[in-house]
């Protein structure tokens, strides 16, 4: 079986990956401070290593033989990454930068970096197309962008193969309402289960792209497995849905109330030509089945 490291293995993403590569066969390692990541969701057959990313002495041992790496490992939150620049930066560059270091002294064959959407921040024109200037409104977009650019370079210098998907708004089972890659249909679904009102920011018809984290999976593993990828690309990987707020409310049902807006893209939108071209990869969960899943768990509806 070929070895295959998941940072961020016990996390929302990560823990659906490491079920993937399980299920067809491989010996799969999980890298995880369980800061925010949750023993409940390691499978019983990986291998958890309790290592902090920004430990490069604990990494290297964990990576010998290892042919591919998965990089799910991050501070994914938009606000705090604004309130906490520099903490956000060590785990997002820097721990992304030892990953890096650790793969290439290791004789590592593929990194698949998690890249975001957030790099995009505001644009002109939609659908957004990888070869637009990134213009991140946060922290968390900057450091994002700052990955890619690192992965391409790793590639290029040092020949270490390495592609980023840039993950629009990501939903499913496991997803915290309040922790890592939390989103407004999580956090929707926990305020209903409460009973409470749905907090939209804004006016609410600011859109998303919301893509299934069974999708998200699948996308990975054919960006472990793709021949035509290895040398930095940037993919989107999004649902091409140009979803509001409201209507997301109007979906999982229930009151709402409006608080004040905050610092974010109006819009997201994603062109996912390269995704089918270089991947053969679709999403294949429409949104609207997607949180008919979820609201199951509403009151055992």
């Amino acid at each position: 079986m070929e070895k295959i490291i998941v940072t961020g293995g016990a996390g929302f993403i990560g823990s659906h990956i490491v079920d993937r590569l399980i299920a067809e066969g491989y010996e799969v390692h999980i890298i995880d401070n369980l800061s925010s990541g949750k023993r409940e969701h390691v499978n019983e057959k990986a291998v958890l290593h309790i290592v902090d990313i920004r430990d490069n002495t604990k990494l290297l041992p964990i990576f010998k033989d290892a042919k591919y790496v998965f990089h799910e490992a991050a501070y994914p939150q938009v606000q705090y990454s604004i309130e906490n620049p520099i903490e956000t930066h060590d785990i997002n560059v820097n721990g992304l930068l030892n990953i890096l270091e650790a793969c290439r002294l290791s004789g590592v064959k593929r990194l698949i970096f998690a890249a975001s959407s957030a790099a995009y921040g505001n644009q002109d024109t939609l659908p957004l197309v990888e070869t637009m200037e990134a213009r991140p409104l946060s922290p968390y977009g900057a450091h994002k962008y700052i990955g890619e650019v690192y992965c391409k370079l790793w590639a290029e210098l040092y020949g270490l193969e390495t592609v980023s998907l840039r993950y629009f708004n990501v939903y499913g089972p496991r997803q915290s309402f309040d922790g890592a890659y939390s989103s407004v249909i999580a956090k929707f679904i926990n305020l209903r289960t409460l009973g409470k009102p749905l907090t939209i920011t804004g006016d609410g018809e600011q859109t998303r792209d919301f893509v299934n984290v069974i999708d998200i999976a699948r996308a990975n593993i054919l960006a472990m497995k793709s021949n035509a990828v290895g040398k930095g690309e940037v993919i989107n990987i999004g649902g091409t849905n140009k979803t509001s707020v409201n209507y997301i409310a109007e979906l999982i049902g229930g009151p709402t109330e409006y608080i004040d807006a905050r610092i974010e893209p109006r819009e997201t939108l994603a062109d996912i030509s390269k995704a089918k071209e270089l991947l053969n990869w679709q999403p294949s969960i429409n949104l609207e089945d997607g949180i008919k899943e979820l609201k199951k768990n509403i009151n055992g509806k």
